[in-house]
């Protein structure tokens, strides 16, 4: 009988786990979409560069709202509660966007989808930090790994539908989504480890943590989006000023990403064998020397194996930072989240302005300088005392 009972308690985390994974994909999938399709969408509302960044500044917003928001109300009721309800948003708003076609509908539209996308992020990171305490093991990158994953799909998707028209595609994927999580509800009121901490982290004798490592912890996951927003949207633009072929560089940000899934797939058992802080500093050390080494040889070869260096250096950086954070409950992990996606939202502004300054190889020099920051200084917010 106990042994039963045992068992049952185990298989427990490894459904939720399962869930998690589930809600980490299509989070991946909706955006690669969106994102994809953007130049679609531009084209059918005749907007202009600067009206495009005004609906994207709005998408923003709604991010950063959404996360703050998502913050309060999950560590009031508990991040589980933040699984269904943001989903089935998440995916209608993708819905609204496909139909908006006026700059003032769609800067409402992609409001809306980044206040979604804020509250389930919130979700789904403090819900993973709870299921991780139940583990009693790292599997924060793993899930990550799901969320590149479900990227490479939505971007693969997206490649196989270019004769689809955009509000067709973003209605069929909106929809699919809105009806996974609907169908997801019974497995989240059953989950049993995403709201209760059952380790350590729950002891309510521990301290939370002090508000300035929140805000360090914060620095530091937008000094690494920061550097993942620059891969994203200047690495193709490197190679072609390298003289590579479109094709090679168009496979720059492919790189990019296989490196950080391939990285986060085995992040967690680097991260329970080396401890998150050595993790975390090796790999920014790697990204830091492999990009400045790659600018500087400044060969399309050199420039491929830095990008893919970034990625694989930083694919457990944010993971780890979201997982200590989740140490001070889910209003610190949607602070640091917050935080860290401004810069995201940052990076590739200021790699441009630097470039309008200089010379594009001498704006990366921001990213190398991020990762070196953040391999000299990340044991202080991560390793516990």
């Amino acid at each position: 009988m106990t042994t039963a009972h045992t068992a049952t308690a185990a298989a427990v985390p490894a459904a939720d786990r399962r869930l998690l994974t589930g809600v980490f994909t299509v989070l991946g999938i909706v955006m690669a979409v969106w994102g994809a399709r953007m130049p679609a969408v531009q084209a059918a509302v005749h907007l202009s560069a600067g009206q495009l960044a005004v609906v994207l500044l709005g998408a923003a917003a709604g991010m950063v709202a959404g996360l703050q928001l998502g913050g309060r109300l999950a560590a009031r009721h508990g991040p589980s509660r933040l699984l269904v309800g943001p989903t089935v948003a998440f995916g209608s708003s993708l819905v609204l966007l496909g139909q908006c076609t006026t700059l003032p509908t769609l800067i409402l539209g992609a409001a809306v989808f980044g206040c979604a996308h804020g509250l389930l992020d919130v979700g789904a990171n403090a819900s993973a930090v709870n299921c991780q305490s139940a583990y009693r093991r790292p599997i924060m990158s793993g899930l990550h790994a799901a969320y590149s994953i479900g990227a490479l799909a939505g971007a693969a998707l997206v490649v196989v539908t270019t004769w689809m028209p955009y509000r067709l595609l973003f209605s069929l994927v909106g929809a699919a989504t809105a009806v996974a999580a609907l169908a997801a509800h019974r497995a989240v009121r059953v989950a049993q480890s995403l709201d209760d901490f059952t380790g350590p982290a729950a002891d309510s004798t521990q301290p939370v943590p002090a508000r300035v490592r929140i805000w360090l912890l914060g620095a530091l996951a937008a000094a690494c989006l920061l550097a993942e927003g620059a891969a994203a949207d200047w690495s193709a633009v490197h190679l072609r000023s390298l003289h590579a072929s479109e094709a090679t560089a168009a496979s720059a940000y492919a790189v990019y990403s296989g490196a950080m899934a391939v990285g986060r797939l085995f992040g967690d058992r680097l991260t329970s064998r080396l401890g998150a802080s050595v993790t975390v500093r090796g790999g920014a050390a790697l990204s830091a020397v492999g990009l400045g080494v790659g600018v500087a040889i400044g060969s399309p070869a050199s420039a491929l194996l830095g990008w893919a260096a970034i990625g694989l250096g930083l694919s457990t950086a944010v993971p780890s930072l979201i997982s200590a954070a989740g140490r001070g409950g889910p209003r610190a992990v949607g602070t640091v989240a917050a935080t860290g996606y401004l810069g995201l939202l940052a990076g590739p502004a200021a790699i441009g302005g630097l470039a309008s300054l200089s010379t594009l190889p001498a704006a990366f020099t921001l990213p190398v300088v991020l990762a070196a920051c953040v391999a000299l200084t990340a044991h202080r917010a991560l390793e516990q005392r």
